[in-house]
């Protein structure tokens, strides 16, 4: 069960770690609105993440057949929210970085969690990526329930230390970047993350 769970880790580790569009977007907003932020966002992918490894070890075939034959306009979907993720983040102006949250901190927070939860949900061909790299790892037939479960909480806290990690980095530079500065990671954020929605499109083409 300690090899089962160790690979789960690895695997969620590098999985959270390559770099793509919720990459980027958690890394913008720890820059700007803190490490919390970046965290809570991070560990909306983290749970898409193990939901997904779920279905992957413990071979729902239903659900999995039923969320492929959803691809194409989940995607869509996805990558429309990317383009106007992309479009507002491009405009967006330096946020006052000082400025008190008050009442509408929770309320961001579970924007945050609830978006990028949902943006990777948008992907479901991401079963079949954990599929293959089970089967990689010699995990293909999983041989019982808790070795199914030792694997997706692997996953899952594999994939919640880089968020921890990206979000403690990037956090350090909350509050330090001056207007150009931040102007600068919202334009380079914004470009980013509508060349990952056009080439999603492009994928659906």
């Amino acid at each position: 069960m300690g090899a089962l769970f160790l690979k789960g880790l690895a695997f969620g580790f590098v999985l959270a770690a390559t770099v793509g569009p919720m990459w980027v977007l958690c890394f913008r907003r720890t820059v700007n609105a803190g490490a919390l932020a970046g965290f809570v966002s991070g560990m909306g992918i983290a749970v898409a993440d193990a939901l997904y490894g779920a279905v992957a070890a413990f071979g729902l075939t239903a659900l999995s057949t039923f969320l492929m034959a959803q691809h194409s306009w989940l995607s869509l979907v996805g990558g429309a929210f990317l383009v106007w993720l992309g479009a507002k983040t491009l405009c967006a102006r330096p946020a006052v970085l000082d400025a008190p949250r008050g009442a509408s901190e929770p309320r961001s927070l579970a924007a945050g969690f609830l978006t990028t939860l949902g943006l990777t949900l948008a992907n479901p061909p991401t079963i079949l990526a954990f599929a293959a790299i089970f089967a990689g790892l010699g995990l293909g037939a999983m041989p019982s329930t808790a070795a199914a479960t030792f694997v997706v909480l692997g996953v899952f806290l594999g994939s919640a230390a880089w968020w921890v990690i990206l979000a403690a980095t990037a956090g350090t530079l909350h509050g330090r970047l001056g207007p150009r500065l931040a102007r600068g990671v919202n334009i380079a954020s914004g470009l980013t993350i509508l060349g990952f929605a056009f080439w999603q499109f492009a994928q659906l083409v």
